[in-house]
């Protein structure tokens, strides 16, 4: 499961750099919509499929957090009158997105729980890293710059929370096992 995650970390790492120039403020704001747009449909899988407190509370938040950002991002493209570009990399990201929200849908209780959490981490370091290497540096508008720069406080919070979450999980399905 580790290396099924690393592997789709490195493919969607691999669509984010398919774009070959920079993408364009339009081409980021889509970008941006669509990660925000993956995490809720996963959180609110998460909040489906999962009997666990932890898990769903990081869903429920997963869907505050990523609904609240996309809500400013699109007053704020609406306010710069600036329409969302559908790229490459969106479309690519949503591929996978759905292939691996499958993926989900066949597993129950802990290990649904697991996976999950486990693609989060993977999914986090992945637009964590897009943002801080690729779509923050591309933006040449400052407001969608400090947007996206706000955003990213977010999601390394995230990242941390479902590292934590992993671990959590890893240690009670040790102790069940005990």
């Amino acid at each position: 499961m580790a290396l099924l995650g690393a592997c789709l970390c490195l493919a969607s790492q691999e669509a984010l750099a398919q774009q070959g120039p920079r993408p364009t403020d339009p081409q980021i704001a889509h970008i941006a919509y669509t990660a925000g747009e993956i995490d809720i449909k996963a959180a609110e899988l998460a909040l489906k499929h999962s009997k666990n407190k932890e898990v769903r509370t990081f869903a429920d938040d997963m869907v505050r957090d990523h609904k609240a950002v996309n809500e400013k991002a699109l007053a704020l493209v609406k306010k710069l009158n600036v329409k969302p570009e559908d790229n490459d990399t969106s479309r690519a990201l949503v591929q996978q997105a759905d292939a691996k929200r499958k993926e989900l849908e066949g597993l129950k209780g802990a290990a649904f729980d697991k996976a999950y959490a486990q693609n989060e981490v993977a999914f986090h370091q992945q637009v964590n890293g897009a943002l801080q290497n690729t779509l923050i540096p591309s933006a040449t508008n400052g407001e969608l710059k400090d947007l996206l720069s706000t955003g990213l406080k977010i999601f390394q919070g995230h990242e941390q929370h479902a590292e934590h979450l992993v671990h959590d999980l890893s240690t009670q399905s040790g102790a069940a096992l005990q």
